[in-house]
């Protein structure tokens, strides 16, 4: 039995708790989904997974055997990008996941110029802004926006994002423009959902306020929040790296431009500096100079 590859199956079975969905990720039969996780359970003398017709679940022994088996396809990886391509050329496949807005306006573009660099890589981005156990998800970086980033994962800043409060033009000239924080009271808002409970917080020197705005529509992405607004639905408060175009090219415009709003860390985030693969450094250095002195 080829015992790494069983190692990587197990891993995916455990990871979806399903051998039919690790059988189509693998591009593998179920049944030789099956006959790896009974031979590496035989190997081991243990039972690693509870199996119902519901639902697949680690036992106490499947949950110690999957972390060494991480452990063991992570040192593999590595070996294989730094021994198979002896000038130094970089393979192999990294898992990324990303906000859908901050990949839609910058990442993607980025990651297409960095895979032009490097031929020879692949890259799997997973969309969405939920907590993830990067290990046992295997995601090598998460691209993440946060004032206090996970302290169990090592973060490494690549921009400062700072937003603004955007409308249409033909919502300002329908309702107004405002003039003061107080006047976005008047106003038709969206939130992220996120923050869609938290008040807008706004700051001009000295001066702070905190408005209870109650958003008549919520939404758990900021680029449908910003079609939303191209669509003259209201005034929306978004990341200057999404609209920062749409402001140049007047199809949104900013809203009280003299106050301050809150500004946050757009930070690549990682397990641990330990069997940090090539590709990841590379990938890591490539980001930070590409995002460096940014002017969203």
């Amino acid at each position: 039995m080829d015992r790494l590859t069983a190692m990587q199956v197990f891993t995916e079975v455990a990871a979806s708790g399903s051998f039919s969905a690790t059988a189509d990720k693998l591009d593998m039969s179920r049944a030789m989904v099956t006959r790896y996780v009974e031979e590496l359970e035989e190997w081991l003398n243990a039972r690693l997974l509870q199996r119902t017709t519901r639902r697949v679940s680690l036992t106490d022994a499947g949950e110690c055997c999957l972390s060494h088996c991480q452990q063991m396809l992570a040192m593999m990886q590595d070996l294989q990008q730094e021994t198979a391509m002896p000038d130094g050329e970089l393979h192999g496949q990294l898992r990324l996941t990303s906000s859908v807005s901050f990949a839609y306006a910058q990442l993607a573009t980025a990651v297409s110029a960095f895979l032009e660099l490097h031929p020879r890589l692949q890259i799997d981005l997973s969309l969405g802004d939920g907590a993830l156990n990067l290990v046992e998800s295997r995601i090598d970086l998460a691209i993440r926006i946060s004032s206090d980033p996970d302290p169990m994962l090592i973060a490494r800043p690549l921009a400062q994002c700072d937003s603004v409060l955007v409308a249409s033009p033909a919502y300002l000239q329908r309702t107004g423009t405002p003039l003061r924080p107080e006047d976005l009271l008047q106003h038709r808002c969206m939130s992220h959902s996120s923050f869609a409970k938290s008040p807008w917080q706004l700051s001009q020197g000295e001066q702070h306020l905190a408005l209870n705005i109650s958003s008549r529509f919520t939404a758990n992405d900021a680029t449908t929040l910003m079609q939303a607004a191209l669509a003259d639905a209201g005034i929306v408060m978004l990341p200057t790296y999404l609209v920062s175009q749409q402001l140049k090219d007047g199809r949104l415009q900013p809203i009280l431009p003299q106050w301050q709003l809150p500004s946050f860390t757009i930070s690549a985030l990682y397990p641990s500096r330990r069997h940090l693969s090539p590709a990841v450094r590379a990938l890591l250095d490539f980001l930070v100079q590409r995002f460096a002195n940014t002017q969203w």
